[in-house]
């Protein structure tokens, strides 16, 4: 592993102690026997983190960051910018070390997530069209109140947090051939990226982004971080308008490539899971296998892919 990139497996599996008693070890469920399933070729397994606690992997890096800070950082509260999941998160740790946490979202939150949110004790600030702007209060808010920023990707301890999910699954199933991952800011590919491509260098990861909000694909592209003019997707949970150059570096060197799905065809996939297999996704939860559904994404025969459910939520679901 290269010693320029921000964390190394080492980290990854110091965030794994670190966090453990915290979070669940989430299920890796084959989705055979489907009606339709969601590859004709290939085989698929889904790494089910929308059954972790708070409802989505971001837990993980949330716990990761909180236990790495010291106690005066702690005491003197806590803060994030999120479109939804990683806020949740965040409550959840602000729950932990009973601590006055704040989270930022936009104003097209999911009303579930904003009830969990509060539900966990935070104070909900409903503000902003977008993840950056959200940012910019956030930036506020610890300038003149000393709070602590728990950013949702661009952080070391966040991004070891997010990698566990790759240790994990690769012990439950060492022959996965190819994950599928949902993209937001970078933070859980890169963390992933780091670890699994250690654990096994021939894993292909592929990144999947919404048309309307192509952060990671645009700047691979480019060739450097790109800041997209605007996002037209409405899933805020994925909907950052650009990454950051630490998670921008790690994918450049190990995410085999990003594939774009519409939007509605993320809702597609989460009403067909929720179908198929009784698995309440949101849309970035579904998102790996909407690329699966429509093509975006075609695994070779006998491939296996892990689709990995990131995010529990009621789209797909009546």
């Amino acid at each position: 592993m290269t010693s320029s990139f921000v964390i190394q497996l080492s980290d990854v599996e110091a965030a794994a102690r670190r966090i453990n008693g915290r979070v669940r070890k989430t299920p890796l469920m084959s989705l055979a026997p489907l009606k339709t399933p969601f590859s004709a070729t290939g085989s698929v397994v889904a790494k089910l983190e929308s059954l972790q606690v708070t409802g989505s992997f971001k837990a993980r890096g949330a716990v990761s960051k909180l236990l790495s800070l010291d106690e005066a950082a702690v005491r003197r509260g806590i803060v994030t910018a999120s479109g939804g999941n990683h806020g949740i998160a965040v409550a959840y740790a602000g729950w932990i070390a009973g601590t006055p946490t704040t989270i930022v979202t936009p104003t097209n939150v999911s009303p579930l997530k904003a009830e969990k949110i509060r539900a966990w004790g935070a104070n909900l600030i409903i503000k902003g069209d977008y993840f950056e702007q959200c940012a910019e209060i956030v930036q506020e808010l610890v300038a003149t109140q000393g709070l602590t920023y728990l950013h949702p990707f661009a952080d070391p301890m966040v991004m070891a947090g997010q990698g566990t999910v790759a240790l994990e699954l690769l012990e439950q199933d060492p022959d996965i051939d190819t994950i599928l991952i949902a993209i937001g800011g970078g933070g859980l590919i890169s963390g992933m990226a780091v670890a699994a491509k250690a654990l096994k260098p021939s894993i292909r990861l592929i990144g999947v982004e919404p048309i309307g909000a192509p952060t990671l694909h645009a700047s691979l592209a480019a060739g450097h971080v790109v800041t997209l003019d605007k996002i037209t997707s409405r899933v805020p949970t994925m909907s950052a308008k650009s990454t950051d150059a630490m998670n921008f570096d790690i994918a450049r060197r190990f995410v085999e490539q990003v594939v774009l799905v519409e939007d509605d065809a993320m809702l597609a996939a989460s009403r067909h899971l929720w179908f198929e297999a009784g698995l309440a996704a949101d849309l970035s939860g579904a998102a790996s296998l909407a690329a699966l559904q429509t093509g975006a994404y075609a695994p070779g025969p006998g491939e296996k892919v892990c689709a990995l459910i990131c995010g529990a939520g009621s789209e797909g679901v009546g």
